[in-house]
């Protein structure tokens, strides 16, 4: 029985019924002043709670999706994505700026400690200058930065976006972007490039979905000109057409194909790890649009690919058979990408999944090889 299947919730109600009524009809016999009696009693509870437990845990996985099998909750799950590219054609073959930088460390998992050898993750301060946003970030810079022969040299730039609410600190250090990107690096999977780790919730604890809010925290300018101007005024990035992607996973991965989507002279390519195609509205929201018809359209991206001119980007999405609710929703969107006959699309389909960071990790080294076949640098 999977562990999503109503099969395995029935069974674990049944268990949790059974031990209760047990506990009843045994409860009487084991009132005794006796350590059997007493140990029996303690047993009971704990086995009646455990069952209880259990079937809450397995109804709220079916619920929201967090495993989509006993080795995704236990971990076991292994294989990575296989990446589809349904444009593919057939054939052969010193400080300024808004930027402070507040730490410096070695990239986890690395043999030493040598900026040069391992790369380097940075905290940063991030204060946008149109948008007024103040944000901490991770900042990746891969071994090749500070390397004598690289010095004259820009690397591309990938903005890594959690979920929400999510911490910055769990792209670093539970999902493993910096390791990923410089073991992929030096197996020659993909070019060296600078990640920008943050949240997509630059004014928590409000979910923003990366809009201009009305009267509110201007998110979407703070990706598309803040951030990018900042980071650029600090670091050797690449300010070339073509040097910059994004990506995210759930609420990070909605809006770095809406980023893409929408500024396509920024983001040259976006990745959406479990990514659904339209913002929300609820509690964690409040009023994103103030009835502005014009915003709630743009901040929906079937809209966008419906009246607006079909962007020159690229995009990968991904899901998985079992374990997302989003796996219908992504092979439209695929099709309806495809259809504009400009936008070029991708995707990686896992057979399950849960939305969480075990899928991911299984995803993330895939589209960072994606990315970086999609970024320019000098």
């Amino acid at each position: 029985m999977g562990l999503t299947s109503n099969s395995t919730l029935a069974v674990a109600v049944a268990v949790a019924v059974m031990l209760f009524g047990v506990t009843l009809w045994l409860w009487p016999r084991l009132a005794r002043r006796s350590w059997r009696a007493l140990g029996g009693r303690v047993g009971l509870l704990l086995a009646t709670q455990l069952a209880l437990i259990c079937s809450l845990g397995v109804a709220a996985n079916q619920t929201f999706g967090f495993y989509a099998g006993w080795d995704d909750l236990l971990g076991r799950e292994s294989g990575q994505g296989v990446l589809v590219d349904h444009s593919a054609t057939t054939g052969p073959g010193g400080p300024r700026g808004p930027l402070q930088v507040l730490s410096t460390n070695a990239v986890p998992g690395g043999a030493g400690s040598r900026a040069s050898k391992v790369g380097q993750v940075q905290k940063v301060d991030i204060v946008g200058r149109v948008s007024r946003i103040a944000t901490p970030a991770y900042v990746y810079l891969p071994p090749e930065y500070f390397q004598p022969r690289f010095r004259s040299r820009t690397f591309p730039v990938s903005v890594v976006l959690t979920g929400y609410p999510g911490t910055a600190q769990a792209l670093v250090s539970k999902l493993k972007y910096p390791a990923t990107a410089r073991d992929l690096a030096e197996d020659g999977r993909m070019r060296p490039m600078i990640l920008v780790m943050m949240r997509p919730t630059v004014a928590p604890p409000r979910d923003t979905e990366c809009a201009d809010v009305p009267g509110g925290p201007q998110t979407e300018t703070f990706f598309a000109e803040d951030l990018p101007e900042a980071v650029l005024a600090h670091y050797r990035a690449g300010a070339r057409p073509g040097s910059w992607g994004i990506i995210g996973d759930s609420t990070g991965g909605y809006c770095a194909l809406k980023l893409a989507m929408r500024h396509p002279g920024v983001y040259t390519a976006g990745a959406g790890l479990s990514a659904y195609y339209k913002a929300p509205v609820d509690p964690t929201t409040g009023d994103l649009f103030h009835g502005d018809r014009s915003l709630r359209d743009h901040a929906d991206l079937w809209w966008l690919l419906a009246h607006e001119p079909a962007p020159d980007t690229s995009l990968l999405v991904t899901s998985s058979k079992i374990g997302e609710h989003n796996y219908a929703d992504t092979l439209r969107f695929v099709t309806q990408v495809r259809a504009t006959g400009r936008t070029r699309i991708s995707s990686i389909i896992l057979d399950s999944g849960g939305h969480n960071f075990n899928t991911w990790r299984r995803e993330i080294p895939t589209a960072l090889q994606w990315l970086s076949g999609r970024l320019t640098d000098r």
